[in-house]
């Protein structure tokens, strides 16, 4: 299984919730610029939060790769969601590769999780920070990081 690991684009400063921002212009080209790293990788989908800006990022992705690509909206990708929580929900779907499109501090603590059996931030997770795991599967401290990707926006 491989996991491909996305904290959504910048997203404005204000809305009526934090649920609700959407992403500014250079949140739009941040998660462009890391969409550009997934061409001719065979994604069997993307898997999303349902706040705003995360939505957006995994559109843009979406339309990037041609379109075509499920996009299947997901509770347990919220920024407070527990890691253990979201590979549980991970459970649920096909060995492939997905892309999952989410938040910190969840993003950070799950490939902390993934890695090393911890659910402890051990690598900088920036706006449209993209990582690639590689494993077995989804299991706590059983996967490895193959690749780390800051876009330049």
């Amino acid at each position: 299984m491989r996991l491909w690991i996305m904290r959504h684009g910048e997203a404005q400063a204000h809305a009526p919730s934090d649920a609700l921002r959407p992403l500014s212009a250079r949140g739009k080209a941040q998660a462009l610029e890391s969409a550009a790293q997934l061409r001719g990788v065979p994604l069997a989908g993307i898997l999303a939060s349902p706040y705003t800006r995360a939505q957006q990022t995994a559109l843009l992705v979406q339309q990037a790769l041609g379109g075509a690509l499920p996009l299947h909206t997901v509770p347990w990708l919220t920024p407070d969601t527990d890691p253990g929580a979201t590979l549980c929900g991970l459970e649920g779907q096909a060995l492939g590769e997905w892309l999952l499109v989410s938040h910190q501090p969840l993003v950070g603590c799950l490939l902390g999780l993934l890695e090393r059996g911890e659910p402890v931030a051990l690598h900088p997770m920036n706006t449209a920070s993209l990582a690639e795991l590689d494993g077995e599967g989804a299991l706590a401290g059983l996967m490895t990081l193959r690749n780390l990707f800051h876009p330049q926006q």
